[in-house]
């Protein structure tokens, strides 16, 4: 080539260059004659692109740009025709007037056109028809979800599962259609051919209608569960008796085999009488000839929350078949889910370590990082040595992402097997002398402070390598954090005035706002008890140094240490103590406080209703979040459907992740979502500003019934407020005065008085509405607990389906509709809350404060189940590993909670599997045996 082609003058760098302007001007070519298809081609690529740039394109020059492309009708270039589709579908969204183009489309998407255009006409007609024209297309849809074509099936089904959101019950009635594309029955065995008048294009014929027809037919059926059970059982291709499918194995697509497994896990996870049946269903899919529906298996089974071990060798045996498979992405499938598993059952996944060794070579480096993460889980004590030099040979080959997930991994083996710190440390350190980002460097240092903070003796080596670090560091903030850190810790060393070597060095070397943290940390140094009287004045002398410093933030700080350590009341309040306002607490203080005119206006804002931690907690909520997301982020995501969630299962947010299983953050962000409703409502705001805490939501209702009711119980300082969200899936119904009557199975006796009931003026379709029923405690010293069965009440009126709003000739009628009962119980007194040192709150309870009860337990097949149960009725947190035992045989569990928000409880149970029976030992403690004694009575 004697010329260099300009990167500017075409492709991308034009697109670039492109603006709406110029685009308008261009657009002139559509109205030109005869049509250049090449040159519009190019011109609609254009257009494509700069939609996609989330281009601020008016609506009047949309719809210029529409009329114009649709001009192009005229010409039958197909490669033309099909960008036409394209652009009229995105221009849709902004034009005005797109329905005038329904004619072309309807012209092209008619039986008798060429093959090629149907689909594409089909997504486009569609897209710009509102829910009066379907009615007209009807027809037209039907039959093409019944054609041959696999293409315009598709097309159709895929449009229909858009439509479905308007046009709900127009959909439903093209349940035979869809039964029959769904079943392969239309689906044509011979390849399509078609001519156009410069070649002739094949398509082969394919089954991928299948998978479309499947998503569609769950959407339609999802609200009924035993639609969706019929759905699985007739295409599941069992032949077993009392199945009511007769279709046999008439799926022959993949995908739609894959749809099919998690349509049976929601079912298993909505009936779990269903489970034994539908297993025999995951356990046929599991030995299937296709990988990816043996994996699809595989991982549903491992997902499982009650899956037991014979079940899960099951998937495990498949999946360490996969290890070795010649596929990349077989190899990767299979190993994600062996890292999910070996999260909660490590033991299951030991048999597979051979096998995950082998993937440490792996020439895909995710593999490789997924098998060492795995190893890291499952390994015991005397294969830590081994390992961790088959992990330091592949460091080097792998980009800083997957080293930070190493890392992570090695942390908690390292907390797990402290004998074993030496390794894990030097380990490390090589890592921080490495080439590395900051992401990187910070994981590692993070890795290093846990280890120094959980495992005492080897405190002494990684502040040394700390130190040594930051000799070099070129990360501000990981200098100003390792600082900090030793100036926490290096007082209480046998020899600190090491540390205060590499401290002073910060203080001639670094940048200001390094020398600003060594200040501090030597602060700190002068302000211990265990520092001598000489070295108190050696740093002193240093500190006075730092007054001739050239920045000004320096000089303040060591004026200020040198004032404060001089007087010990001024350093007990400034440096020793550590104790920091609840952040949370702080930041919905404040938002109250800026939402409210007035008290601006009137007041300044007072610090006294916010709740001071100490550090040590602080540091104890950060550190259980670490560790929830580092076990969230070595899942695989959990298995999706591909379509929205019913609104009735949600209250707000209520995943497990919003309401405090995804650590503090996640659950003080639903707090201020709960604090923030109730205060818009005047009879609660005045109960407080927020309530103590809240439960999870529970269902009231079964899944798929015609009403949905779901609870959450507030608990204040002196009421009991019960949110119930109601939603009426009837969109031919509108109900009007709807509120919820509780009964109590028990006398109160004036424990828990009824005060009022908040109901819901008018509930339309798919709306949810929420119902408020509030009961005080006369006597706060008395927490009482029962069981009250409620009854939903309303007035029921027809209503347009459209517009819901009632007819104005139908009176109504009064109607109830049963509901589950909802506990109130021990567990509803107790927050759940992260204690870092339980052996020392333990311990300084003693044994006055204690209450102990024995319990002999048939209604568990494991320890696991019998844990998570005592966890549940407790209401406590089960600290790291309460949950995951190790031993089949027996198992330790210790939970903290805080009764009320107030008063700290720990509880201990011992638990021992016998053959028939699980003896449990349960011990609770608290200050007060009294409070104990109502603890333990959520169990015994």
């Amino acid at each position: 080539m004697d010329f260099k082609k300009d990167d500017d003058s075409d492709g991308l760098g034009a697109l670039l260059k492109m603006d709406n302007s110029v685009l308008i001007q261009e657009a002139r070519l559509f109205n030109e004659t005869p049509i250049k298809p090449r040159q519009c081609r190019i011109l609609l690529a254009k257009i494509l692109y700069l939609l996609n740039r989330e281009s601020n394109l008016s609506q009047r020059d949309a719809t210029e740009l529409f009329f114009g492309i649709t001009k192009l009708f005229q010409n039958k270039d197909m490669s033309l025709r099909q960008m036409v589709y394209l652009a009229i579908k995105e221009l849709s969204n902004i034009s005005s007037d797109v329905i005038m183009a329904t004619s072309s489309l309807m012209k092209d998407m008619q039986p008798k056109s060429d093959v090629i255009y149907r689909g594409d006409a089909i997504r486009a007609l569609c897209k710009i028809t509102d829910a009066s024209m379907i009615p007209g297309i009807e027809r037209f849809l039907k039959a093409a979800i019944v054609d041959r074509d696999s293409s315009t099936a598709s097309a159709a089904l895929v449009s229909s599962y858009h439509l479905y959101s308007s046009v709900k019950d127009t959909v439903r009635r093209w349940n035979n259609e869809i039964g029959e594309a769904l079943s392969g029955k239309a689906i044509s065995s011979n390849s399509s051919f078609f001519t156009s008048s410069s070649r002739t294009i094949v398509i082969p014929s394919s089954n991928i209608v299948q998978y479309h027809a499947a998503g569609l037919m769950y959407l339609i059926r999802q609200q009924d569960r035993m639609a969706v059970l019929k759905l699985v059982q007739n295409y599941s291709g069992s032949n077993k008796s009392g199945w009511l499918g007769s279709a046999g194995s008439s799926l022959k697509n993949n995908m739609a085999l894959c749809m099919l497994v998690r349509y049976a896990v929601r079912v298993m996870e909505d009936d779990p009488n269903l489970v034994p049946q539908l297993h025999d269903l995951l356990k046929m899919w599991v030995a299937h000839r296709s990988d990816m529906v043996s994996l699809e298996a595989a991982r549903a089974i491992c997902n499982l929350k009650k899956a037991n071990a014979s079940q899960i060798s099951i998937a495990v045996n498949a999946l360490q078949k996969f290890l070795s498979s010649p596929k990349p992405t077989v190899r990767f499938a299979a190993i994600r889910t062996l890292n999910s598993l070996a999260v909660a059952y490590p033991e299951a996944v030991q048999p597979c370590n051979v096998d995950i060794e082998d993937l440490i070579t792996d020439s895909n480096r995710s593999v490789a990082t997924l098998a060492i993460t795995t190893l890291l889980k499952t390994g015991n004590e005397a294969s830590v040595d081994r390992l961790m030099e088959q992990i330091q040979e592949f460091m080097s080959e792998i980009s800083d992402e997957f080293k930070i997930i190493v890392v992570e991994a090695v942390r908690s083996l390292g907390i797990q097997f402290p004998q074993k710190h030496a390794i894990f440390l030097n380990f490390l350190a090589r890592i921080l002398r490495d080439e590395g980002g900051y992401d990187l460097k910070q994981s590692v240092v993070s890795a290093i402070m846990d280890l120094s903070k959980h495992v005492p003796s080897c405190q002494e080596a990684a502040l040394a390598h700390l130190c040594e670090f930051i000799e070099d560091c070129e990360f501000t903030k990981l200098s100003v954090r390792i600082l900090h850190l030793l100036g926490e810790q290096g007082p209480d060393t046998p020899q600190p005035t090491i540390y205060i070597r590499h401290i002073y060095n910060r203080v001639i070397l670094e940048n200001a706002a390094v020398r600003a943290a060594a200040v501090n940390a030597l602060a700190k140094f002068c302000a211990s008890q265990k520092i001598d009287e000489s070295l108190y004045s050696s740093i002193r002398v240093l500190l006075e140094r730092c007054l001739d410093d050239r920045d000004d933030e320096v000089r303040d700080r060591a004026a200020w240490a040198l004032s404060i350590t001089n007087n010990k009341q001024a350093r007990q309040t400034y440096i020793q103590d550590d104790s920091t306002f609840s952040l949370a607490a702080l930041e919905r203080k404040l938002v109250e406080y800026c939402a409210d005119p007035e008290a601006i206006k009137t007041s300044a804002f007072s610090f006294d209703g916010v709740p001071r931690i100490s550090r040590a907690e602080e540091k104890a909520q950060s550190q259980k979040q670490r560790n929830v997301i580092s076990e969230v982020l070595s899942k695989p995501s959990q298995p999706s459907l591909g379509l929205k969630k019913k609104t009735s299962s949600n209250f707000g947010d209520t995943s497990p992740e919003a309401i405090g299983g995804f650590g503090p953050s996640q659950s003080e962000q639903q707090k201020e979502l709960y604090a923030k409703q109730l205060s818009s409502i005047p009879e609660i705001a005045k109960l407080g500003a927020a309530p103590l805490f809240s439960s999870e939501p529970a269902s009231l209702t079964e899944a798929g019934t015609e009403y949905d009711v779901a609870c959450v119980k507030h608990v204040y300082e002196s009421h009991i407020v019960y949110q119930f969200k109601c939603v009426n899936t009837i969109s031919e119904q509108v109900l009007e005065n709807v509120e919820i009557v509780m009964q109590s199975e028990e006398e109160l006796d004036g424990q828990l008085d009824y005060e009022l009931t908040i109901p819901v003026k008018k509930l339309v379709n798919d709306e949810p509405g929420y119902v408020y029923v509030v009961y005080s405690r006369p006597d706060q010293d008395i927490y009482p607990t029962t069981s009250f069965d409620c009854t939903l009440k309303f007035l029921v009126k027809e209503c347009d389906p459209e517009t819901y709003e009632p007819l104005e000739d139908d009176e109504g009628y009064e109607d109830e509709y049963s509901l589950e009962p909802t506990d109130l119980t021990e567990a509803d007194y107790m927050q759940p809350s992260y204690i870092a040192n339980a052996q020392n709150l333990w311990e300084s309870f003693g044994t006055n404060g204690e209450a102990v009860e024995t319990l002999s337990l048939t209604d568990f097949d494991t320890l696991e189940e019998c844990v998570a149960k005592v966890v549940e009725l407790l209401g406590m947190y089960p600290l790291e590993g309460a949950l995951k035992t190790k031993n089949a045989r027996a198992h330790q569990a210790i939970m903290t909670g805080a009764w009320m928000g107030k008063d700290q409880v720990i509880a201990r149970a011992r638990m021992t599997k016998q053959v028939k029976e699980i003896i449990l030992e349960l011990t609770i403690r608290s200050k007060d045996q009294d409070l104990s004694q109502q603890v333990l009575g959520a169990i015994a």
